[in-house]
C-alpha cells in the first residue's frame, strides 16, 4: 500500500470517529459552553445549578432543539478537525520516523501532535466560533438569533467583518496544540506500555491484534483526562472571547487577555474551570468512543498483515 493511501485512511478513520463522538455526547457540550460564559455578572444568559439541572431546564424551555443547538457546525468542525488532525499527525510521525524506519520517542510524538493541532486550529476556528454562538442562543438572548450556519456566517461578516471569525484563535491554538500533544503523547505511551505488557504474555500476536475494544476505550479516556486538566482554562478563555457582541455592537471582552484579567479579578482560579464537570462527562467517554472507532476503522480499512 502506498504511503499516501495510508494517510487518507487515517483521515477517514479520524473523520468517522469525530462524527461518532459529537453525535453521542452533544447535549453535554451545549451545557459546558453555557457554564463557561456564566461569570455571574451577565444577565442575558440563563443560570444553572448543575449539569442535570441545566439539561432539564434547557429541554423544558427550549426543547430538543436547545440541547442540539449548533449541532451541524459542531459535526462539521469535529469531523474535519479529527480527519485533518489524524492525517497531519500521521504524516508528521512518518516524517520524524523516516517513513517508519526509526522508533519515535515521546518527544517526537509530542511534536507531531502539536504540529497537527496548530494546523487544525487555523482551518476550523471560524466553524467553532459559529458553533459556540449558536449554542449560546437562548430565549434570554437580546440579539436577533441566527437561523443557521449560513445566516450566522453572513451576519458576522456584515456586522463584525471577517476578522471576527478568528476571535479566540490564540487560546484555540494553545488548546489544540497543548491538548492534542498531551493527549496523543499520553495515548501513544500508554498504548506502548500496554502492548509491551501483553506481548510478553502472547508473543505470537502482533501489537495491533493484542489490544481489544475495551483497551482502546480505556486508553482514550485516560489520555483525555490528562489533557483536559491541563488545557481547560484555554477553552474557557476561547469561549468567552467568541461571544456575540451586544445589540450596540460592543463585545463582552475586547480580546483574550481581557478575558484572563476579568476572570481572574471577579472569579479567581475557579473561574477558569467553569463547566469542567459536564466537560469531563462529555469528553472522557467521547474520547474513548473516538479512539475505539478510529482504531477499529483502521483495522477495517487496512489489509491483513499491515500492523504499523
Amino acid at each position: 500500500m502506498s504511503q499516501s493511501r495510508w494517510q487518507w485512511e487515517n483521515a477517514t478513520a479520524g473523520a468517522v470517529a469525530g462524527f461518532a463522538t459529537v453525535a453521542t455526547m452533544y447535549p453535554l457540550d451545549v451545557v459546558r459552553t453555557r457554564f463557561q460564559v456564566n461569570d455571574g455578572r451577565v444577565t442575558n444568559y440563563p443560570t444553572y445549578k448543575n449539569t442535570a439541572h441545566a439539561i432539564f431546564t434547557i429541554s423544558r424551555s427550549e426543547g430538543l432543539k436547545g440541547l442540539f443547538a449548533g449541532f451541524l457546525p459542531s459535526v462539521l468542525a469535529s469531523s474535519v478537525s479529527w480527519g485533518v488532525y489524524f492525517f497531519f499527525y500521521d504524516r508528521a510521525k512518518q516524517r520524524y520516523s523516516r517513513n517508519g524506519e526509526e522508533k519515535l520517542s515521546p518527544g517526537f510524538h509530542l511534536a507531531a501532535a502539536a504540529e497537527a493541532g496548530a494546523l487544525v486550529s487555523l482551518c476550523t476556528n471560524p466553524i467553532w466560533l459559529i458553533k459556540t454562538r449558536l449554542q449560546l442562543q437562548s430565549p434570554f438572548h437580546q440579539s436577533r438569533p441566527y437561523s443557521g450556519i449560513y445566516d450566522a456566517l453572513r451576519t458576522i461578516l456584515r456586522e463584525e467583518g471577517w476578522t471576527a471569525l478568528y476571535k479566540g484563535l490564540g487560546p484555540g491554538l494553545l488548546t489544540q496544540v497543548c491538548h492534542g500533544a498531551i493527549q496523543f503523547t499520553a495515548y501513544e505511551e500508554l498504548r506502548r506500555i500496554m502492548v509491551d505488557y501483553k506481548e510478553r504474555k502472547q508473543k505470537s500476536e502482533s501489537g495491533s491484534d493484542l489490544l481489544n475494544s475495551f483497551d482502546y476505550a480505556v486508553l482514550g479516556g485516560a489520555s483525555k483526562i490528562a489533557a483536559i486538566l491541563v488545557t481547560y482554562p484555554f477553552q474557557v478563555i476561547r469561549t468567552r472571547s467568541q461571544q456575540r457582541p451586544s445589540n450596540d455592537g460592543i463585545p463582552r471582552y475586547t480580546n483574550s487577555w481581557h478575558v484572563v484579567k476579568a476572570t481572574a479579578r471577579y472569579e479567581g482560579f475557579r473561574g477558569f474551570y467553569k463547566g469542567i464537570n459536564p466537560n469531563l462527562l462529555r469528553n472522557v467517554p467521547a474520547s474513548s468512543i473516538t479512539f475505539l472507532v478510529y482504531e477499529n476503522v483502521l483495522k477495517f480499512l487496512r489489509p491483513t498483515g499491515r500492523n504499523d
